[in-house]
């Protein structure tokens, strides 16, 4: 009974998103993307397309999302926003954390995003224009993976900050206590293997077409960036998604080296009050803002 009034309810939402995708004008960019999409398909294997197409991807994204953060440190008006205002980037730490980036990419991840062409056959996962999920089908499982991913992330982040294991494995991620945007993914490289599971179990789980691989993969980065950025930047669009974490939330976990575990959302930590010192800590600088 219950499963039924679910799926009910599942369907009378999705009939709703359809009526109001029905209302809304032709997006511009569909065409020019489906045919760069089939042209990609017409050109290429379904293994360089998951392989060096996932890998470009990556690449591309990460820098290009770690750019402007990168840019803040040399304009003066964005000083302003940055949270550890005494701990300014330095060329030394960025330069360390560029060249094990390199080696974690190519290194270990790159091995595992050969796994994806794999993935792909093994699961019957389409790569066509005609069975592409239609945005909101495709932001819906994408928020899915985010869930799964940040559940993930909190038990084995926080498992990682045990005493036992900490200076083994975590403490490398720690290095840097003034986070910056490219420092997103320095890390052990049984780091990446242990946190980056979670971001393959939602894959696993939802994928129906190739491209979730690439959407979910965007907004991964750019939430991971967003958060490492070490900048709480006015009107960031991101901050509108209810019980996302921000930057502020996680650079306060690279300042104290406990507390605010998860990697988007703010529930796991509320829930097992893990986030009471950064709560205080808020309400002691809202306190002494408004002194000033």
């Amino acid at each position: 009974m219950a499963t039924n009034e679910s799926v009910s309810i599942f369907s009378s939402a999705s009939l709703a998103v359809e009526y109001v995708d029905s209302l809304l004008p032709e997006n511009p960019l569909q065409e020019p993307f489906k045919n760069a999409w089939n042209y990609m398909l017409d050109n290429y294997t379904k293994f360089q397309i998951a392989t060096w197409g996932s890998l470009i991807v990556h690449e591309a994204l990460y820098f290009l999302f770690c750019l402007p953060g990168f840019l803040f440190q040399f304009i003066p008006f964005m000083k302003k926003y940055k949270i550890q205002k005494d701990k300014p980037e330095t060329w030394e730490n960025q330069w360390k954390c560029f060249k094990v980036l390199l080696f974690n990419h190519f290194c270990i991840q790159l091995p595992l995003i050969c796994g994806t062409y794999y993935f792909t056959e093994c699961f019957n996962i389409p790569y066509d224009w005609q069975r592409m999920p239609r945005w909101y089908m495709l932001l819906a499982r994408c928020f899915g993976c985010a869930v799964i991913e940040d559940t993930w992330h909190y038990f084995l982040h926080r498992l990682l900050h045990h005493k036992k294991i900490y200076k083994y494995i975590h403490k490398i991620h720690h290095e840097f206590q003034a986070p910056f945007g490219m420092e997103a993914e320095y890390a052990h490289p049984l780091e990446t293997l242990i946190l980056g599971t979670g971001f393959f179990i939602g894959i696993v789980l939802l994928c129906d077409h190739v491209v979730l691989l690439w959407a979910w993969v965007t907004i991964r980065l750019l939430e991971t960036i967003d958060v490492h950025s070490g900048y709480d930047i006015p009107l960031n669009p991101l901050n509108l998604i209810p019980f996302y974490a921000g930057s502020r939330h996680h650079d306060f976990h690279h300042m104290n080296f406990i507390g605010n575990y998860a990697s988007t959302f703010t529930w796991w930590d509320r829930i097992f009050g893990t986030d009471s010192q950064f709560i205080a800590y808020t309400e002691k600088m809202k306190k002494v803002e408004k002194k000033d």
